[in-house]
């Protein structure tokens, strides 16, 4: 296989971030449509490595093999029998086949997997002439399949991220209720922050919201530092990537200063925050310290407080997590050049934060429906464009 046949290809995405992986996606100059759950586009093997290496938002990224419409488990068998498995796996290729079915007269998963399997077995098995006594070896380079239907439509991808995008490689350690990775850059790139101005967490936790915006301020690739299960297929040429992460490093700007503070009233959480951040080394770059949200004081003016406080979804916690949600008021709310962003299920929050929100955007937290509570803070003086008369 060469290195510019093109593939169509999906990046999955949370619900609620398919626009903000389709905004990346034209960053790095990649036409896409973006769908429920996805962004659709299409490209080279190095376009799969780009998008591996630095989309922040999404959760992987995917060959699309085939599509096509069925009604019955023998034209499920046909059409998967029909695609072109042999240029994309090795005669040893190990290849499990998870699925799902939504709104489909095929609606038992289990049967569409297995039908799916026999599929790619029996177009294998022809291909490279194997007798049906002899079982595939499975034994070489890992290739997850999917196939998936909603209202009998059916699309067969191939996996070519491994462990999802939001596993990033720094995180050493983390708290209770950790957010994951993709979605704190999301929180982070739904604000007005900008790398020249203050941004604050006021309960970090193991500091993941202040690494990513770290992340972003500095143009560091998210998937910098791990790798991906495509890399270890045979028609993966190893070149692309060693490409793309070099260009990636020239892009990064070690150099720029950034004012991002974590503060947690847990003082192990802090601990645990700036190893987090050393480990992939951004020590230097955020501030973390214990402090409880009720002493947060500052005297700096047109930053972002970025929170992603409890819930208050166990039982017994709903009292101290309104008690912080009054505090969070009492303090944020006179700090009117400053621009807060808070995500929570709690649908009352602003009951207890004492303020309406200037918009909400619904989000989903893993399987928590929450809310984007977000306040506008007062906009910087605009520079006087005039030139000094000398």
């Amino acid at each position: 296989m060469n290195n510019n046949q093109t593939f169509q290809l999906v990046a999955t995405a949370a619900s609620g971030l398919e626009a903000l992986v389709g905004k990346e996606l034209r960053a790095l100059g990649i036409e896409c449509q973006v769908e429920n759950g996805r962004a659709r586009f299409e490209g080279t093997i190095e376009t799969i490595a780009k998008t591996n290496l630095w989309l922040r938002t999404a959760d992987r990224i995917k060959i699309v093999v085939g599509e096509f419409d069925a009604y019955s488990f023998d034209e499920l068998f046909e059409n998967v029998k029909a695609l072109p498995w042999e240029s994309l796996l090795p005669l040893d290729a190990e290849f499990p086949v998870a699925g799902k079915s939504i709104k489909s007269k095929l609606y038992s998963t289990p049967d569409c997997q297995a039908i799916t399997k026999k599929a790619i077995v029996t177009r294998l098995r022809e291909y490279y002439h194997r007798p049906a006594t002899i079982p595939l070896a499975e034994t070489g380079a890992m290739f997850k399949i999917e196939v998936a239907l909603l209202k009998d439509h059916v699309m067969v991808t191939l996996d070519t991220t491994g462990s999802s995008l939001f596993k990033r490689g720094y995180r050493l350690e983390k708290g209770g209720a950790p957010l994951k990775e993709n979605m704190a850059a999301a929180l982070v790139q739904l604000t007005n922050w900008r790398k020249d101005r203050p941004l604050v967490d006021p309960v970090c936790g193991s500091g993941t919201l202040c690494i990513e915006a770290a992340l972003i301020g500095h143009n560091i690739a998210p998937g910098f530092n791990r790798s991906f299960v495509c890399e270890t297929w045979d028609w993966v040429d190893k070149e692309v990537f060693t490409s793309v992460r070099k260009e990636a490093e020239e892009l990064a700007d070690y150099e720029c200063q950034l004012d991002i503070t974590g503060t947690d009233i847990n003082g192990k959480m802090i601990e645990i925050a700036q190893a987090n951040a050393d480990e992939i080394g951004l020590g230097d770059s955020i501030t973390f310290k214990q402090q409880a949200v009720k002493d947060f004081k500052t005297d700096k003016q047109y930053g972002v407080i970025i929170a992603n406080p409890p819930y208050g979804e166990r039982l017994g916690e709903e009292e101290s997590v309104h008690k912080l949600y009054q505090e969070m008021g009492q303090v944020f709310r006179p700090l009117d050049t400053w621009s807060k962003y808070i995500l929570t299920s709690d649908l009352q929050f602003e009951n207890y934060y004492g303020q309406k929100a200037t918009k909400k955007r619904k989000l989903y937290n893993g399987a928590i429906r929450t809310d984007y509570f977000q306040y506008w803070g007062k906009r910087p003086p605009k520079m006087n464009k005039e030139k000094d008369v000398e």
